[in-house]
């Protein structure tokens, strides 16, 4: 369960094998239900999570019930919601497994901890904000400046085994558009 988390840090830093038994101590295995949520709209977020099995989602729901998805997570990527995480306000996001998952969890005082045991994971963390962040400001641009066509393509370019693990409402959901607008994006595509 660990192995892709210590594959996943080193493609940014190298650890010791002392930095690797420190690391492993300090994250937390949980495991979630498909359709079990990991957090909910008002709860603080305690812990960050790196995916190691499974697809969750992190969405917002606004005052009409709409569903707004902020981001998907499969095996490799970290879900959270980093501002509750980061200030202890209550979460906007719900984050929800769409299959069953493994997922291993590191609470902020362990992650304090962490970092003075093992100063690189801070360049770590430094790194993966900065790309959550690029990425962040990139998919705002491209909402304000693409065509929907182009968002759906650039989102299958960017995540092709998304599209066959989650429904399409929720790709849809997470491109701003509805879902029978989607179906007529794909329809227009498909054999080219």
């Amino acid at each position: 369960m660990y192995t892709l988390l210590i594959q996943h840090l080193s493609k940014h830093i190298s650890l010791t094998n002392e930095e690797i038994i420190l690391l492993t101590a300090a994250f937390k295995p949980k495991r979630l239900k498909k359709k079990e949520f990991l957090l909910h709209q008002g709860e603080v977020s305690r812990q960050e999570t790196f995916v190691t099995q499974g697809c969750l989602r992190a969405f917002s729901v606004n005052d009409k019930g709409e569903e707004h998805i902020a981001q998907f997570a499969v095996e490799d990527w970290w879900v959270g919601d980093m501002y509750s995480f980061l200030t202890g306000a209550p979460s906007r996001l719900y984050i929800e497994a769409l299959e069953d998952c493994q997922l291993l969890q590191i609470d902020r005082p362990g992650l304090e901890d962490l970092y003075l045991r093992v100063p690189k994971m801070e360049r770590f963390f430094r790194i993966i904000i900065q790309n959550a962040f690029i990425a962040s400001q990139n998919r705002v641009l491209s909402s304000m400046s693409q065509t929907a066509d182009e968002r759906y393509l650039d989102f299958i370019r960017k995540y092709p085994n998304i599209e066959q693990r989650v429904p399409l409402y929720q790709i849809a959901a997470y491109l701003g558009i509805t879902p029978e607008f989607l179906s007529r994006i794909r329809k227009k595509f498909q054999g080219k």
